[in-house]
């Protein structure tokens, strides 16, 4: 468009600049916020028991703060045969933490997220449980919630959603590699789960994209 042009439609020219430059606003946003989207904490609410994801750091010590504090009877360790801190594995460390043995159950086969929700479930059913407060990394919050959502959807159990501390940065994820590799980390296995790949296939196939940017 030339300056005539310009003059005679000053309007259109504005709009046609402003599409011109609205995809880059937008990737650029969802850059920025890329990390306070994964983030998910709710408040705790009463619950029959709470399920802890195993995987970082932070996650059985928050659930024994809640257990603790009354929120729940008992405590449900997904894949608990897992070290998680200098104790040893989920359920030693739950031990040494102070939550009594006959108040812990646990399940020992999940290597995904989905098959942390998929193997607790039948859990909840057996002792008929009909709320929990699932407990995970900050950073892993939003595809627990639409993961656990999806598999309990028709169980009619309410699922409380808490976040525990591990250090990721949501505000500036770019800033440091742990926070960097959390956050691509997680979208590609989002992504993956959004087409159906859960499981120790979703992390292989994670394991290989990430090589192709090494």
């Amino acid at each position: 468009m030339n300056i005539r042009d310009f003059r005679k439609n000053p309007g259109k020219y504005r709009k046609r600049t402003f599409l011109l430059y609205l995809p880059v606003l937008l990737i650029f946003l969802l850059l920025f916020t890329a990390g306070r989207v994964l983030i998910l904490h709710q408040s705790p609410q009463q619950a029959d028991v709470i399920i802890v994801l195993s995987g970082g750091v932070g996650r059985i010590e928050n659930a024994a703060e809640l257990y603790k504090s009354g929120y729940a009877p008992y405590v449900l360790l997904s894949n608990s045969k897992e070290i998680s801190s200098t104790s040893g594995d989920m359920l030693q460390t739950a031990l040494a933490l102070g939550i009594p043995e006959d108040a812990i159950l646990s399940e020992n086969a999940a290597l995904s997220t989905y098959q942390n929700a998929e193997l607790t479930l039948p859990i909840m059913k057996q002792h008929g449980f009909t709320s929990a407060i699932v407990v995970s990394s900050e950073f892993h919050m939003r595809r627990v919630k639409l993961l656990f959502d999806h598999v309990y959807k028709k169980s009619g159990i309410e699922l409380t959603y808490i976040g525990s501390d591990s250090g990721y940065n949501a505000n500036y994820w770019w800033s440091d590699k742990y926070s960097r590799e959390t956050t691509f980390s997680e979208y590609t296995k989002m992504i993956g789960n959004a087409f159906g790949y859960n499981g120790p296939e979703a992390k292989n196939a994670l394991e290989q994209i990430k090589r192709w940017f090494r």
